[in-house]
This record gives structure tokens, sequence and C-alpha cells, in this order.
């Protein structure tokens, strides 16, 4: 690409608007299930670092999980990192408790002033952001279940945009990061495509055909695992605390404890590194264009097709290294 200025611009400038040109933070709207599985939260850290090094803004947190301590363990994490105005959203259904999650010790052992009943319902909130930002210029990261989604695409025209839902979406949205799905081919029910919500990702597929869509698969994120540098963290450190709440008590995984925090899958961190540095050619390569085509249960499978605006990505950096920079991530050392 080139770029063409001013013949008046001295250096200075020059060099600051080419530095605009090619460093522009992306936007993130980043849409999450968190405090099942801890890869939420190493994702969330990762957010928070990023926008703390002005690598990329986090506009929102929208919440897909209704567990009674989710919204006010998202706000402790991001105030321990400096952002404590970060907006967050949540989907509208009813709460419950889940005492294996780790949102829980997260809010027990940290500040945080943020409950369910005082954040705006999730829907809402995507229109107001959206209404407020810049034609193609929010990059949508989802590592959960699609409803929040669905809700958002099948909205009416409101006080905030006379635009429905799915215009907005196609107006104001650059890229969506979906992590979820197996690709080429999920032969067995992958949660964020499942969820116990029959249809919901079809629905939000089949609407979605307009705009670019990258997918990060379940396969990317299964091999890279990480977690047990954590250990040397303070106690009180979210990191620390969450991932070593999950080594000991979520169920598939509770067999595994020691006593300490042991390795687990990467997923959601994934996806949140594409939105942010892209990496492709370095850290994975992209799949030809086509269609995932998912069935009602949370299975898929893959269509080529040239026209398409949807890839999906495939691991091309070796399993080691790729550990090492995403716990690198996490833990803000960049």
């Amino acid at each position: 690409m080139r770029y063409a200025f001013p013949l008046s611009c001295n250096t200075v400038t020059l060099s600051l608007l080419f530095s605009l040109a090619i460093f522009a933070q992306p936007k993130i709207i980043f849409d999450t299930d968190f405090g099942g599985d801890a890869d939420d939260l190493g994702a969330l850290a990762m957010l928070n670092h990023f926008h703390q090094k002005k690598e990329a803004e986090l506009l929102a947190v929208m919440c897909w999980s209704t567990e009674k301590h989710t919204i006010s363990a998202i706000d402790a994490v991001n105030t321990f990192y400096g952002h404590p105005n970060i907006l967050l959203g949540l989907r509208e259904a009813e709460p419950y408790e889940a005492q294996w999650n780790y949102n829980k010790i997260l809010v027990d052992s940290l500040p945080y002033d943020a409950y369910p009943s005082t954040v705006p319902e999730a829907t809402e909130l995507y229109r107001k952001i959206l209404s407020e930002q810049e034609d193609k210029s929010i990059t949508l990261v989802t590592v959960g279940p699609l409803m929040n989604i669905k809700r958002l695409l099948e909205s009416k025209p409101d006080t905030y945009s006379k635009r429905s839902g799915k215009a907005l979406v196609l107006a104001k949205i650059k890229e969506i990061v979906i992590m979820g799905g197996q690709f080429p081919k999920g032969e067995r029910k992958e949660w964020n495509f499942d969820g116990g919500m029959l249809g919901v990702t079809q629905n939000v597929l089949a609407a979605l055909q307009e705009i670019p869509v990258t997918y990060l698969g379940y396969e990317v994120g299964e091999d890279l695992k990480t977690g047990e540098v954590f250990n040397t963290l303070p106690k009180d450190a979210p990191l620390y605390l969450g991932f070593y709440h999950f080594s000991k008590y979520a169920p598939w995984t509770k067999d595994q404890f020691q006593g300490k925090i042991h390795n687990n899958s990467t997923f959601d961190q994934t996806a949140v590194l594409y939105a942010v540095r892209d990496g492709v050619g370095d850290y994975w390569s992209q799949s030809e264009p086509g269609i995932c085509i998912p069935d009602p249960e949370g299975r898929n499978s893959w269509q080529p097709s040239p026209t398409a605006k949807h890839s999906y990505l495939i691991l091309q950096k070796p399993i080691a290294e790729m550990e090492i920079l995403l716990e690198q991530l996490m833990l803000g050392d960049f």
C-alpha cells in the first residue's frame, strides 16, 4: 500500500502520519463466556495488556454467562489491570451460581464495583457502541456461544440507531473473529458452537455471509498448553487466583490437580492474538475462502468457496514457541 502526503509535511509530521497509518489500534469488543474455562481469563488479561500498551483499544466486554459473580469478576480483572471503566454488557437470562467457576474467588479477593444490576443488557450496549463508531472500525472477538450476537443481529431500530441490528453489524464491524468449531471438519460437539442452545450457531453464521469472519477452531488451541508459569505469580494476581481455582475444581481438570496450577489448552487467547496482531504468515496460515456449515448441535463442516469472505487459521508456528509467546502476552511481558 502506498501513502501520499502533502509536500508541506515536515519530517516529524510525516513520521507520525506513517506510524498512525501502519499501527492503527484495532478497536475490539470482546464477547466471552467468562468463568468456566480459564482461557477466557487468560484472553481478558491479554486484552488488558494490549489496551495498556496501546496495541488495541478494548471498547467493551460482553458477557454470555449469567453465573451470578461473572460481571463482578470481569470488572475485578479489568480494575486490577488499571482499566475499571471498560464498558460491560450482560446477556439477559436467569442467573445461577456455580461454585467450580473461578468467578467467586476473583470477587472475594479483588476490588470491583460492577454488578449484574448495574450494567446494561448486552444487545443495548452493542447497539449504543456500534452507533457511535465509524464504519468498518470494529473487530468483534467472540470466544463463547453466540446468543449475544444472535440477539444483536435480530435487534430493531431504537434511540441509538434507525438501523436494524444486522445493518449496524454490516456497517460498523470490520471483521468478526470467532473461536469455535473445528476445521476443516468438526465431528464432535464443540462448546462454543453448541452452548446448550440448539440452532443458534446456524442462525448467526447464516446471517454473517456478507462480512469477513475468521475462525480459530478448537484444533488450534487444543495442543497449546499454558498456565504452569502462573504458579510464580503473587497469590492475589487474577491469573494465579483463576487458574489455580480452575485447575483444582473444574470438572474436566480436577483429576489432574496436584496442589498447583497445571497446564491447560489455550483456545481463546489465540483469537485475541489474531485480532490484535494478525500474524498470518508467522503464527498461522489462512485457509482458502469458504463457508462454515454448522449443524444444530455444535458440529460443523467447511465448504470451499472462492467468493466467500470467511476463512479459518491453521497453526504454523512451532507449538513450544507459541506457548511461550502466549504466556508472555498473558503476563504483559512484551
